[in-house]
């Protein structure tokens, strides 16, 4: 949470902003050491990674912001949200992995230069480690964790996330389910929304809108990550040294560092970055074994797959994406007369990805060729039609009609936002194939997409495919 505007002021800083404008901002970051008394670090790999974290910290937002967006009792200044971020060395991509806050983890062993002190190792929740030892702790049990070396190290509170966002004119989310919240106070329905930064904050904190707990938070920050830059990028914020400097001056403010982690450093990022966009960028979490590890003394924690864990972080220490940039194309089809071309891009967001739901398609009304215009449509948006569309034993159907069978409802749903102003009607023992009669209504199939399209081993997602279309 929070850590989506940090990782855009990379990416801002790859705008051409001059150099006086950025040098100024330097004095805002608070800088702490967090590779102190480290030794036995991992060796460096191709590229840079950069361990983000969130803080709780609200010392600066207003009482009646607090009440609003619920954010009341005592911070735990604790690591609420831990992502590693890995930008490429040739600078044109961007990895983010995010690490469960309750991870099974174990600190090293340790002595305090100044006191002398001794600390055997011992197991943690991975977000322990910074309430037991602060950064440099944290830092030298993810480099365990992982066998990646953490060249920067960047810690970011809550305090000015919600102006940040304000400053750039607010974020756009989609979201496939209506999402409520009690806890934090987020109330929204399906469709799209345009947050403030008071309601960005609650997007990215609530984890009881359903059973995913802090699994579905954080793909939720990932996705407002890749919502944020996708902003960024396209309202000319990069090209405005004044709105740059506004922006990035509100996150700088509640940022700390590593001492070699600056301004100058961001700028190093710029020759090679000035191209970069959702698309650049790809998200996943660690892959998980077990979700619920007791652990005496502790409590339950989140064990990690090891092997694939390992594989994982083997791909970020050689440089390489975690999942294919650019969609595969698809097969050839058979060339069908009069058939539109297909539309596989962007579109509405839906619960169920149309490749996963089978269609038959009707003909209700007297019109030739109604029927297979439909079947078309919807195949060429990406559902399993059968290819055979049928007359309808009712060719006065004056509006589109889907019959479902109950237990296929949210594939049902889905197909509805394809076919707008089409009449739902469950049946049941119809089984998984819809039935769609198309009526006198009908004009156009609604291109559709899933919330979500994991790819490769670790259900990767990149930035294009989480935004909002």
């Amino acid at each position: 949470m929070r850590l989506a505007t940090t990782l855009s002021v990379l990416v801002l800083g790859a705008g051409g902003v001059g150099h006086a404008v950025m040098t100024s901002l330097d004095g805002g970051i608070g800088r702490v050491d967090p590779f102190r008394d480290m030794k036995n670090r991992p060796q460096g790999s191709r590229g840079t990674n950069i361990l983000l974290v969130g803080t709780d910290g609200r010392d600066k937002i207003t009482p009646e912001e607090k009440q609003k967006y619920r954010l009341g009792g005592a911070p735990c200044h604790c690591t609420d949200t831990i992502m590693m971020v890995h930008v490429s060395a040739e600078r044109d991509r961007v990895s983010v992995v995010s690490l469960p806050r309750d991870s099974y983890a174990e600190v090293p062993e340790r002595t305090d230069e100044d006191t002398g002190r001794h600390h055997p190792g011992h197991p943690v929740k991975l977000n322990a480690a910074y309430a037991e030892g602060g950064p440099a702790l944290t830092v030298s049990t993810i480099e365990n964790m992982t066998g990646l070396k953490i060249d920067h190290y960047l810690e970011v509170d809550f305090t000015s996330f919600m102006k940040t966002v304000d400053v750039v004119g607010g974020v756009q989310i989609c979201t496939a389910r209506p999402m409520k919240d009690s806890y934090t106070g987020i109330d929204l329905a399906a469709g799209t929304h345009q947050l403030n930064g008071g309601e960005a904050l609650q997007y990215v904190r609530s984890r009881h809108t359903d059973g995913s707990a802090d699994l579905g938070r954080m793909q939720r920050q990932q996705r407002f990550l890749a919502a944020l830059v996708a902003k960024a990028t396209s309202n000319g914020v990069l090209l405005n040294p004044v709105k740059f400097r506004e922006v990035a001056s509100s996150l700088l403010s509640s940022v700390r560092a590593d001492e070699g982690f600056g301004v100058e450093e961001m700028l190093s990022f710029s020759s090679a970055m000035k191209g970069f966009s959702p698309s650049s960028s790809d998200f996943t979490t660690v892959p998980l074994g077990q979700l619920s590890f007791p652990v005496k003394g502790i409590g339950s924690t989140v064990k990690w797959d090891d092997a694939k864990a390992k594989k994982l972080f083997q791909l970020l220490r050689e440089d390489k994406p975690l999942a294919p940039h650019a969609p595969p194309k698809p097969a050839p089809q058979p060339a069908v007369k009069d058939a539109k071309p297909p539309r596989r891009g962007p579109g509405a967001i839906v619960e169920v990805a149309p490749e996963q739901i089978r269609v038959q398609v009707y003909n209700g009304t007297r019109t030739d060729g109604l029927g297979r215009r439909v079947d078309d449509a919807l195949h060429a948006t990406g559902f399993r039609t059968s290819g055979s569309p049928q007359p309808s034993a009712n060719l006065d159907m004056r509006r589109t009609l889907i019959e479902y069978d109950p237990r296929w409802d949210r594939s049902a749903r889905s197909l509805a936002i394809a076919l707008p102003g089409s009449e739902l009607r469950p049946v049941k023992g119809l089984g998984a194939t819809m039935k769609v009669t198309a009526g006198a209504d009908f004009k156009d199939v609604v291109p559709v997409r899933a919330e979500e399209q994991p790819q490769g081993d670790f259900g990767t997602v990149t930035g294009d495919q989480v935004v909002c279309p």
